[in-house]
């Protein structure tokens, strides 16, 4: 009874701490439900939200816009075998692989081990000062990815990025987003060429590594959205699928760092012939010891050992084999003298050991080793020598590294050891929720789809756990349910002993019903009884059996005697008329 209420606690438990996380649950569910019916999810080209925010909107699903829009590169790799380095990458609109939207089409890179590059002009450049800037593409790697990048680069408005024809490794960018692999080493990379406002070079600022492991993206052969977004206060996201996985800001999270140090070490200081840097020295008047013998060896031999009884120093541990055969195809004067090869010596399998014996060796006591004199306090240390600090030459502070160089182009180039990679749904503007309607047309839309289509019941399981967490708990009471009802199956009394029981203890009703004596009643008068007589072991075992034979009788009688009519006679004593029960002989 009481892991009864156990049970009933534990349910209360969950009704009311997890029953509102459900009710969220259905709510989201219906949400859900009420977006499509249907796995064929309607999709049209997407428009920008508010076009004035956009400097480019690229779908893909027009191949002639396409064609006449964006522009395969021509130029060459230099400093590079001839063979390779032509941009000779195949690019093509087409529908995906698997997973594809009606009518949606996407960029595919169709070669592979091939430099390839394609660019496309921005509406108008992009200018680095009061409006935050958001890029965003989608990436499949429908063949998975061995090594090789999927990364886009926002190209340097100037002279350079003119002709896109030419646009190779050299050409100027601003920024490079998007994921990259060889082997093990996976990458999501955010750079950006800062341009030093002292003497105008330009130096390449790597972000940091995202916490996030980033594996299942290049090989879940599924479309990921990436999305960066910079600001004009210096700080940025990187968001993949919706989910922030990289954040920080341009001054403190970049290698090199965007500011140099305002002082340096002096270049031109050397330390000093007599600067000590030795903390503690041999201590040069301690003398060796006379009895200290360097020479002597680590282990000697046990002088004291014996040869073992049963030792066979005759006998050799392996013989030729006697049953070997010399082959047919043997050359002794190409292959030399034939031997037959060694077996172990049979002789030797039940001896201590076979073969010469040899004393083993021991730790040498008088074993010192080399002497090397004790370690003292350094009277000569200075510490360690440091140059001195010097003003940087080169110093400077940029407090406003958001204000990079224009964009006026944006594009891909690469080399990829796995083809068939899809690019779709490019956009840049400066507006976070242009953004993010125009991933609301596409990207979402493919993921519903993929979700309805693929996902199975232990996989909806997943996906509805990660989404609302506290379902684990309902998990875990279920399974505590489980547990507890087992034990109780397991720990409750078994039928029989109930039965036992009842039989044991029956109620009055029961007593009336089979005419048996009842505590009221005077106790019967028993006749041929005789007094009962001790009994040794051997004979309590014997009435021990026979004892259990009569209740097996007994049993069986009362199960007879509930059958009979009430109206049959019962035996009278004649005295009282007490029913008799006569002991078995």
């Amino acid at each position: 009874m009481g892991i009864q209420k156990n049970v009933f606690y534990l349910f209360i438990i969950f009704v009311v701490v997890f029953g509102n996380e459900v009710d969220d649950f259905d709510e989201a569910t219906v949400e859900v439900v009420d977006d499509t019916n249907s796995v064929d999810i309607p999709y049209s080209s997407p428009t920008p939200l508010d076009a004035s925010k956009v400097y480019i909107a690229e779908h893909f699903d027009d191949k002639d816009k396409f064609e006449k829009h964006w522009i395969k590169s021509a130029a060459k790799k230099e400093g590079i075998s001839e063979d390779i380095a032509k941009y000779d990458g195949l690019w093509s609109v087409e529908v995906p692989d698997r997973d594809g939207l009606p009518g949606d089409k996407g960029l595919v890179l169709k070669s592979k081990a091939k430099h390839s590059a394609i660019s496309a002009k921005l509406s108008r450049p992009f200018t680095f000062n009061l409006k935050p800037l958001i890029v965003q593409y989608e990436v499949v790697f429908q063949e998975g990815q061995e090594c090789g990048g999927a990364y886009i680069k926002l190209l340097s408005d100037g002279s350079e990025t003119k002709n896109l024809a030419n646009f190779q490794d050299k050409t100027p960018y601003t920024i490079m987003f998007g994921p990259d692999k060889c082997g093990n080493d996976h990458k999501l990379h955010f750079i950006f060429r800062h341009v030093n406002p002292k003497n105008g070079t330009v130096e390449e600022k790597h972000c940091k590594k995202p916490k996030d492991r980033l594996e299942d993206y290049f090989n879940d052969k599924l479309p990921h959205l990436y999305t960066l977004i910079v600001k004009p206060d210096n700080t940025y996201e990187v968001i993949i699928d919706n989910k922030v996985v990289n954040s920080g800001s341009l001054l403190e999270d970049f290698t090199p760092p965007v500011n140099p140090p305002a002082e340096i070490d002096d270049p031109a200081e050397k330390k000093p012939a007599d600067w000590d840097e030795r903390e503690r020295i041999p201590d040069p008047e301690a003398v060796k010891p006379e009895d200290w013998d360097e020479d002597a060896p680590a282990q000697i031999i046990d002088e004291n050992a014996v040869i073992p009884d049963g030792w066979l120093e005759d006998e050799s541990k392996h013989i030729p084999d006697p049953d070997a055969i010399r082959p047919d195809d043997w050359d002794t004067e190409m292959d030399g003298e034939w031997e037959p090869p060694l077996i172990d010596n049979p002789a030797c399998a039940n001896a201590v050991g076979c073969g010469k014996w040899e004393p083993p060796l021991i730790n040498n006591p008088k074993y010192k080793g080399k002497w090397m004199p004790p370690l003292i306090e350094n009277p000569n240390y200075k510490g360690k020598w440091r140059p001195k600090r010097i003003p940087n030459p080169d110093y400077f502070e940029d407090k406003y590294p958001f204000r990079m160089q224009s964009i006026s182009a944006v594009g891909f180039e690469l080399w990829s050891m796995s083809n068939n990679i899809l690019f779709d749904n490019i956009i840049i503007t400066e507006d976070i929720k242009v953004a993010e309607e125009w991933a609301a047309g596409t990207f979402n839309k493919k993921r519903l789809k993929i979700h309805k289509e693929s996902e199975s019941i232990l996989e909806k399981i997943a996906n509805v756990t990660n989404e609302y967490p506290a379902l684990w708990g309902f998990y875990i009471l279920v399974l505590l349910l489980i547990v507890v009802g087992i034990m109780y199956l397991c720990c409750r009394p078994s039928s029989s002993a109930s039965h036992k029981e009842t039989e044991e203890e029956p109620t009055p009703a029961e007593k009336k019903k089979t005419d048996e004596v009842t505590e009221d009643d005077p106790e019967p008068v028993l006749t041929n009884v005789d007094e009962p007589k001790p009994v040794n072991d051997e004979d309590k075992e014997k009435y021990s059996d026979q004892d259990e034979e009569d209740e097996e009788e007994d049993e069986i009688e009362h199960e007879h005697e509930t059958e009979k009519p009430k109206s049959e006679p019962i035996a009278k004593t004649g005295e009282g008329d007490q029913p008799v029960r006569k002991r078995k002989p």
